[in-house]
């Protein structure tokens, strides 16, 4: 008898089971999510077009065959993943190259729908754009020839510096100078390669960019006998993927990625694969993952519990 209603009490449960997973089906067949905006166009379309840089390792660059790849690059075919599963449809992924001049402009145009760089989150980049949560932490500054003696910015005193153009760097830099009273010639490029190039022509006697760039270029040219990074941080700054602003659905996806890679410690994984495993030149970083950082991607994968 006792074993007759427990076997009725399993089938009852079971049918319980079924009956609510069949309900929920029935439910999001009767009521499909309305989607709007970019989460929209990439359904109606089957396409989601992302912008990637081409020169600026560890973060989106080109390997040896030419195809984009990187730290950015691959939390972004994280959120493609994501979207997709979202959709529940297949997705295909068009890489658009950007430049730091117009990378906010692609984005907010609709020409890029997520933007896979090293981009600073800026308050005033936020009146335009919307960012993923932090990526990298990181801050500006000096690359010299092996030869100098320019150790801060105050040694540059009378000398002249190089940024990239569409960068923060281009922003503060000159505030910078500014502040310490600093009498600093201030050129530009195009991109992170014109910049060192015109550092290593002569032209400039310091580049001015975030430490990790600074790093990844000397990695990728081998050329860590003839430039070194120096002086502290000058500024800080925190790294995000970028999208169009007012898009709380992708927003939201973006975000539900995020927790997902912190929370079972996948971004820890892809960390270790760019900035300590070997880049697809055979160069390492080895630039380990701070405190700061480790503490952050904890907090990030507790959002969603």
């Amino acid at each position: 008898m006792l074993k007759n209603g427990f076997l009725a009490t399993l089938v009852c449960a079971m049918w319980l089971s079924v009956t609510a997973d069949a309900s929920a089906l029935d439910i999001k067949q009767l009521f499909p999510t309305q989607y709007t905006g970019t989460l929209k166009k990439i359904k109606d379309s089957g396409i989601i077009r992302i912008g990637h840089r081409e020169n600026s390792p560890p973060f989106a660059f080109l390997d040896l065959k030419g195809k984009p790849v990187g730290y950015s690059l691959d939390l972004c075919n994280a959120v493609v993943e994501e979207i997709a599963d979202e959709l529940n449809k297949e997705i295909r992924v068009e890489y658009l190259p950007v430049t730091p001049e117009n990378r906010l402009d692609l984005v907010t145009s609709g020409t890029v729908d997520l933007e896979c760089g090293s981009t600073t989150n800026t308050f005033e980049r936020r009146k335009r754009v919307a960012f993923s949560p932090t990526i990298f932490v990181t801050g500006i500054k000096l690359l010299v020839r092996q030869p100098s003696k320019v150790r801060s910015l105050r040694d540059l005193q009378g000398k002249t510096v190089v940024f990239t153009r569409g960068t923060v760097h281009a922003e503060w830099m000159p505030k910078l100078a500014e502040r310490q009273k600093l009498a600093i010639t201030f050129v530009s490029g195009a991109d992170h390669d014109e910049s060192f190039g015109i550092l290593a022509s002569g032209k400039a006697d310091a580049f001015a960019n975030d430490d990790v760039q600074l790093y990844g270029m000397i990695a990728e040219t081998r050329t860590n006998k003839q430039y070194r990074v120096v002086g502290d941080f000058l500024t800080y700054a925190d790294y995000a993927l970028m999208f169009r602003k007012d898009d709380p659905q992708f927003a939201e996806v973006v975000e539900r990625t995020f927790t997902k890679l912190s929370g079972t410690r996948t971004i820890s994984a892809i960390y270790h694969k760019w900035f300590i495993g070997p880049l697809p030149s055979g160069v390492r970083l080895n630039m380990p993952m701070s405190p700061h950082m480790e503490e952050l991607f904890k907090v990030q994968g507790l959002q969603g519990d």
